[in-house]
């Protein structure tokens, strides 16, 4: 039996997510620990800024390992206080639907995003290179990306513009109306990085300066946008010419705060500064909201952009629907009643 326990967007707040984000560099030692307390047989950790799931392969009898898994989930994350509804659990076949819609896009913050799948491809072969998974659970997510693929060339569900970092861009622009001649600095050069350091540049913003903790990496991105990068350590003394800023770090504590952020301010004679943290946990601290002339973004806050896309994919939805509910029937090698909605969200499993 393939199970889900997690928590998202759609049932809890950037900070209880961020709570319970795993750092991918611990995730092998979890699952080995997951799996060494006899809660699942094969286990997968996605762990990304919307959402925190664990897909596991067990033989316990659903309603205990539900309560294992929770228990474990809050006690690893040393979380103790009390969670209601912001934890969701899902059962066969509920939680095959759940596996799939999340590859496909179509539980996401932007309806039909693409970045989604290659996190959970990720996800699925940092549990596989560790030997974590076996054949439930390697049949299930293959199953899910051959789904994803299939939804992408039949249906336009993913027409548009659909990523976080494209409606980070579109958030830029109505602060700014334009992004001509506006510096923009990205923190961290992983994937959702350079997504938005390359939409930047295409939507017309005047050049690129990027800050990675590994330098390399930094010089390698900014070369092929034609930017700069600059040490880590060193990216706040490039803010006094800086207009907008992307930050996206692996880092467990906030980077920049309101004492940090203040002096930096008077440089740039508190011309208007636009921030936007799509890092779970938040690499921004909240207080410099309070700040003059700074405008502060997590990626709670793009939700309000993303739902702009969705009238325009609502009639691709079920069309994406049934494409899932006949692979899981053929999953199972039998028939399987759909357990969607009209609100796209699965009528059973949410605990």
């Amino acid at each position: 039996m393939i199970v889900v326990v997690g928590l998202s967007h759609r049932s809890a707040p950037v900070e209880l997510r961020e709570r319970f984000a795993f750092a991918e560099a611990r995730i092998p030692d979890v699952l080995k620990s997951l799996r060494g307390a006899g809660v699942a047989d094969e286990a997968v950790i996605l762990s990304t800024c919307n959402r925190v799931e664990i897909y596991a392969a067990t033989s316990l009898e659903p309603g205990k390992a539900f309560g294992e898994l929770k228990e474990f989930l809050t006690k690893i994350q040393a979380y103790d206080e009390p969670l209601t509804d912001e934890l969701y659990t899902m059962t066969e076949p509920q939680s095959l639907y759940h596996l799939f819609k999340v590859a496909c896009g179509l539980d996401s913050m932007v309806l039909g995003e693409t970045e989604i799948l290659g996190q959970l491809k990720q996800a699925y072969d940092l549990a596989l290179q560790h030997r974590h998974t076996g054949g439930r659970l390697n049949k299930a997510f293959q199953r899910a990306f051959n789904v994803a693929k299939h939804v992408r060339t039949e249906t336009n569900i993913q027409r548009g513009s659909v990523s976080v970092a494209s409606v980070a861009v579109e958030l830029a622009e109505k602060i700014f109306n334009s992004l001509n001649d506006h510096e923009v600095m990205v923190i961290g050069a992983g994937d959702t990085s350079e997504k938005t350091a390359r939409a930047l540049l295409s939507r017309g913003a005047r050049s690129i300066i990027v800050a990675n903790r590994a330098f390399d990496r930094a010089q390698a991105l900014a070369k092929a946008l034609g930017g700069r990068a600059v040490s880590f350590d060193d990216w706040a003394a490039e803010f006094q010419n800086i207009d907008i800023v992307i930050s996206s770090t692996a880092a467990p504590h906030h980077i920049l705060n309101r004492a940090k952020l203040e002096p930096l301010m008077k440089l740039r004679r508190n011309r208007p500064l636009l921030l936007i943290d799509i890092a779970v946990p938040r690499d921004i601290d909240p207080e410099v909201n309070f700040l003059e002339n700074v405008y502060l973004y997590n990626v709670d806050d793009l939700q309000t952009i993303a739902n702009d896309y969705l009238n325009q994919r609502k009639e691709e939805i079920a069309r994406c629907e049934k494409i899932i509910s006949e692979r899981v029937a053929s999953l199972f090698n039998r028939r399987v009643v759909s357990c969607f909605d009209a609100s796209t969200r699965p009528v059973l499993g949410y605990g």
